[in-house]
């Protein structure tokens, strides 16, 4: 199970950081994503770690503000999200990809979904 929190309202330049717990399974055997979906859009990844934790990989519209990470030992991950735009709003969700090579982040591939929560950014 995946629980993802720290969504919220905040202001175009502000910041927030998305946590998600997942329990019941072996968390460190996981590559795990933030994916997002704005209204009227598919869904795309934002950001993705390795299991180690020693790699990252980033949609081009984040590079540079959203930093990715994760604490094997508390079965957490994290996105944190700085000079957050209009266009960040959307539903995020983080994901757990299963079958993951312990050094490489995955763009693709993931089984295991959280119920995701809602960013919004005002202009």
């Amino acid at each position: 199970q995946l629980q993802a929190s720290g969504g919220g309202l905040v202001q175009a330049g502000g910041c927030l950081r998305l946590s998600c717990a997942v329990s019941g399974r072996t968390f460190r055997s996981l590559g795990m994503g933030w994916f997002r979906r704005a209204t009227g859009r598919e869904r795309e990844l934002v950001a993705a770690i390795s299991r180690s934790g020693s790699s990252t990989n980033y949609a081009d519209s984040v590079k540079g503000r959203f930093t990715i990470s994760r604490d094997n030992a508390k079965n957490m991950v994290y996105l944190q999200m700085n000079s957050l735009k209009p266009e960040d709003t959307a539903v995020y969700y983080c994901a757990g990809r299963p079958n993951a090579i312990s050094s490489y982040a995955y763009f693709d591939g993931y089984d295991y979904w959280g119920q995701g929560t809602q960013v919004t950014v005002s202009s």
